[in-house]
């Protein structure tokens, strides 16, 4: 990471590949806000951060509600100053057992929409424009190989990460020329509680662990940045190798 120390917030974070990224950007001297819904376990993934010298921060915030991306974007201003990264990272599911889309109610497809759509659109809305004002910044989608293949009880997840790409892509139309970058990121399966939720029969021998895919994402985030650049990546291994 470069001699100035970058300002990251990072959604979804108490577990999982947040909260890795949250601690492989830290040890990396970032200043990480941590957004997560639940605050016990939120607190602990700041506790194992700081213990170890990093520089984190807690921000207890559901993003899929109306009017959060504002407070959540005032707050982290309030703790490190202004955002240079953004990880829209947050995602919902849906009903657990996945379902057909035939049985999926409308009250459960909006869930999904969102944390995954909404909020992320009002979020990264919320701290774009100072990332513009600066001249630089970036914004990451975190993905899904759902997004482009239409797997069976997949369908309101899947829809939601296809068109969470589809703003990822518009994003980088409209921020071309203006230093930053905005990328749409698919890192692969791994061993996190929201694919075990998904697939309990997975063996997790099979899985990415979430720092490992983390290090290939700190490595995408250190890029410099490129005047005009304009990327949508479907894999980590495509962005990161």
């Amino acid at each position: 990471m470069d001699e100035r120390r970058i300002n990251v917030l990072i959604t979804g974070a108490s577990r999982g590949l947040g909260r890795a990224l949250a601690a492989a950007l830290a040890a990396r001297g970032a200043r990480v806000v941590m957004v997560a819904r639940t605050r016990g376990p939120l607190l602990e993934a700041v506790r194992a951060i700081r213990d170890e010298g990093g520089d984190a921060h807690a921000l207890v915030a559901d993003v899929g509600e109306p009017g959060a991306a504002a407070r959540i974007a005032g707050a982290a201003a309030a703790m490190v100053g202004p955002i240079d990264v953004l990880v829209n990272n947050a995602s919902a599911l849906g009903p657990v057992p996945l379902r057909p889309l035939g049985e999926t109610s409308e009250a459960a497809l909006d869930e999904v929409f969102a944390v995954n759509v909404r909020g992320a659109f009002a979020l990264t809305r919320a701290l774009v424009g100072s990332m513009v004002a600066r001249g630089r910044g970036l914004v990451l989608f975190v993905s899904s190989d759902a997004a482009v293949e239409a797997y069976p009880s997949w369908g309101a997840y899947g829809a939601s990460k296809a068109a969470a790409d589809h703003l990822a892509r518009v994003w980088a139309a409209e921020l071309d020329g203006s230093g930053v970058r905005v990328l749409a990121v698919d890192p692969g399966e791994m061993d996190t509680r929201m694919h075990a939720d998904a697939l309990p029969d997975a063996d997790p021998a099979t899985l990415a662990r979430p720092e490992a895919v983390a290090a290939r994402l700190v490595a995408l985030i250190e890029r410099p940045v490129t005047a005009g650049v304009r990327v949508l990546a479907s894999s980590v291994a495509e962005v990161a190798s």
